[in-house]
């Protein structure tokens, strides 16, 4: 019996479509075990189905690219999601403009403090130059980042692994310590969760609210900006001459 649900595991593997019900299964599993549960945050839907699929690809020796070909779908509906944040963000227009300056002044501030802090605990852990730069972009969504630091040298699979950490950690520590230093309102959350934790924190911060989700959109798509602008100059006055 063992034998005949491995080798149906094999043939199923080789099809494309199974990396995409894998995926959607995982998701949903972590989905209800968060809701059960009472939404705690050590529960985010997203780390539970990445455990869960990172496991199952693990006992399976299966290649990630082969789970990839089928999972590309899930890939590629990113970017109709990213738009669709247009739409919290657009009935919520009237109070952005409304905090228009305070907001640019947080996203540069944050963009700039997110990408040292990591560079600060990269050089005290005396990591290399290489990872150094590969550190710097994890709190922007994964295409900015990998393509920041390529251009500058880093290793954009590492960044990769970083940038997703960073989301899934702040969706799960973010908003509590929001609530421990006394952020209350829903816009400052939403600043904070967008900027330091992209895709992953905007998702959670839809989950509290419209406000939340429309700030936490509109930080990270501007704190993306802001590190592909700000990161290559600050590279070029204080790390090109360390790098070899």
């Amino acid at each position: 019996m063992g034998e005949d649900l491995y080798q149906i595991w094999v043939y199923l593997a080789a099809e494309p479509l199974t990396g995409l019900f894998v995926t959607l299964v995982a998701y949903r599993l972590g989905l209800a075990l968060f809701e059960r549960a009472g939404r705690p945050p050590i529960l985010n839907p997203v780390l539970t189905a990445v455990l869960l699929i990172v496991g199952l690809l693990t006992v399976t020796d299966v290649d990630y690219s082969a789970y990839f070909e089928g999972a590309q779908f899930v890939h590629f509906l990113l970017g109709p999601a990213t738009v669709a944040l247009a739409i919290p963000l657009y009935n919520q227009l009237s109070s952005v403009r409304r905090s228009l300056p305070a907001l640019a002044a947080a996203i540069l501030v944050g963009s700039v403090t997110a990408a040292g802090s990591a560079v600060a605990v990269a050089w005290v852990l005396d990591a290399s130059p290489q990872t150094v730069i590969s550190l710097a972009p994890k709190s922007v969504t994964t295409p900015i980042a990998m393509g920041v630091a390529e251009r500058l040298g880093g290793l954009p699979s590492l960044t990769a692994v970083l940038v997703i950490l960073s989301g899934i950690l702040g969706a799960i520590a973010g908003p509590g310590l929001l609530k421990l230093v006394g952020v209350r309102d829903d816009r400052a959350g939403g600043v904070a969760m967008g900027t330091a934790s992209h895709g992953i924190g905007t998702a959670r911060a839809l989950q509290t609210g419209e406000v939340a989700g429309a700030f936490s959109g509109l930080a990270m798509g501007l704190n993306g900006l802001a590190t592909a602008v700000l990161l290559p100059l600050l590279y070029a006055l204080f790390m090109a001459g360390d790098t070899p």
